[in-house]
């Protein structure tokens, strides 16, 4: 213990040397009237991918190209360095010939991590790598802290949330994981737009945190003085706009909800949801998987994945069962042969169910979905829609045609994981309201996460919505698998971590 407090102590005395280093050529550049954050414009003629796609026709030109020096290898009178930019790479050759000594000697003194812009003609090296050879440059931001060592990179988990910007800087993967990030939810409006939805914005804070069961933000609006949330769902808003003609809308935005973070959670993420008049949640299923596999498509040219050594397959379609007969399957419990609350609630004792309330206070329906919850979900590995929840814990969505006991709802899971959730909507203005009492009763008896009365919902569905389908995508849980990311983290830039202390 006492070698690894020696260690870090000088590892950290050796951090600050390097500190004071940087701060010192900057004061000399200050001082000499070169102050590299006095530069408020660059005129680059070309980045590192477009010289490296158009080298025949730049081959001997001069470019003028801008970047963080990544790597120096300037020995005498001559060298060669590395300069990153937003597309990656391009080697620089200097030579004391072309600048002249002074220029070298300052070019020397610039450490890793500076920016620079650079004037020079693009050539090839006897090895191939395609270079531009010097003839001027410029300091235009000074590093004036080291970046971690080149072979060793930011490895501590935290840091690397923490200081986005520096691992971003270290590691291609992590740039390449929040590129294709952007690519995917491209992918998702491209598909969209064309099926002719329309992108819509809709309130963060409401009056009400409704669309979901879950634990919302609580903030003060201080002129209205009246509390507010900050949305758990956009699911209200969006069906208000079904019922004012749209049609077929959608949102990708930020929802927030102020429970546990774990490698699938995280209280701020990004959700997709659309909804579709006239369709039902059939449709939902066709529009989920084929959405899906055109993103994979489009951005990894195949419907196959690996995550975590598991191929997995998006191409449609995709695995159907009820949630009774995953259970069936499963737990081998029939429900189709439970006719009462009281012999599941049995059942549930027997099999020592981890519920959501107390027993007693249970019925058929809930038993059923917690045991689905504990026995079944982390069996679907390849994409699966699990049909059919009970009416109990499904209160915006229309009964099961045939079974009033179920709804029409899906959830969509992937490597045991759910990804997506989507209903026939449910459209009655008089069952709406009396599905919201009873969930009113619920957060009487200690249900937080039990959603709340929306009159204005009410009024919207009594002015006539017509049939419905609305889906609801996980944007984050699905770029995880998009690109082999274990945590939900390592998909958002900046993911939510607790303060370090002062």
């Amino acid at each position: 213990m006492a070698n690894e407090k020696n260690n870090f102590n000088k590892l950290e005395r050796k951090f600050n040397v390097l500190i004071e280093e940087r701060r010192e050529k900057f004061t000399n550049l200050q001082n000499e009237g070169k102050d590299p954050f006095e530069v408020y414009k660059v005129e680059r003629t070309h980045t590192s991918k477009q010289i490296r796609d158009n080298y025949d026709e730049l081959e001997g030109k001069e470019v003028t190209v801008a970047g963080r020096l990544m790597s120096k290898r300037v020995h005498g009178k001559a060298g060669f360095s590395d300069l990153y930019d937003r597309y990656g790479k391009i080697q620089l050759y200097i030579k004391i010939n072309d600048v002249g000594e002074e220029k070298l000697k300052e070019y020397k003194t610039y450490d890793i991590g500076d920016i620079l812009v650079i004037t020079g003609k693009v050539f090839k090296t006897q090895t191939g790598e395609i270079t531009v050879h010097i003839v001027d440059f410029k300091l235009i931001a000074k590093s004036l802290r080291p970046l971690p060592e080149k072979w060793h990179g930011l490895k501590d988990p935290d840091l690397k949330y923490r200081q986005r910007y520096v691992d971003l800087i270290m590691n291609e993967q992590v740039k390449d994981t929040f590129m294709k990030r952007t690519a995917i939810i491209k992918a998702m409006r491209e598909f969209l737009d064309n099926k002719d939805f329309i992108e819509v914005e809709t309130p963060i804070l409401s009056p009400i945190a409704g669309g979901a069961a879950a634990k919302p933000f609580i903030t003060h609006h201080n002129s209205l003085d009246m509390d507010m949330y900050l949305r758990i769902a956009t699911e209200l808003y969006l069906k208000r706009l079904i019922v004012g003609g749209f049609e077929k809308v959608y949102e990708i935005g930020k929802c927030f909800r102020n429970e546990g973070m774990d490698v699938r959670h995280n209280p701020e993420y990004t959700s997709i949801e659309l909804y579709e008049a006239f369709a039902d949640y059939n449709d939902m299923m066709e529009i989920t998987e084929n959405m899906v596999a055109h993103i994979c498509q489009k951005v990894l040219g195949t419907t196959k994945v690996v995550y975590e050594d598991t191929e997995i397959d998006f191409k449609p379609p995709w695995n159907r069962i009820t949630m009774v007969d995953a259970v069936k399957k499963f737990a081998n419990v029939d429900f189709n042969e439970i006719k009462d609350d009281d012999k599941a609630r049995k059942i549930a004792e027997e099999k020592n169910i981890e519920l959501k309330k107390e027993l007693k206070d249970c019925s058929k329906g809930d038993i059923l979905d917690a045991m689905f919850e504990e026995f079944c979900e982390e069996k679907f590995i390849q994409p699966t829609f699990v049909l059919d929840y009970p009416v109990e814990v499904s209160p915006l969505t229309k009964k099961k045609r045939g079974n009033s006991e179920f709804t029409e709802r899906f959830e969509g899971f992937v490597y045991g994981r759910e990804i997506c959730n989507a209903y026939s909507e449910l459209n009655d203005p008089i069952v709406q309201k009396e599905r919201f009492v009873q969930q009113l009763k619920e957060r009487e008896m200690g249900d937080d996460e039990a959603y709340m009365m929306d009159d204005d919902f009410i009024n919207a569905l009594e002015i006539g919505m017509p049939p419905t389908g609305g889906l609801g995508i996980g944007v984050d849980r699905l770029i995880m698998f998009l690109t082999n990311s274990s945590s939900i983290r390592d998909v958002i830039l900046f993911p939510t971590m607790k303060p370090l202390q002062q």
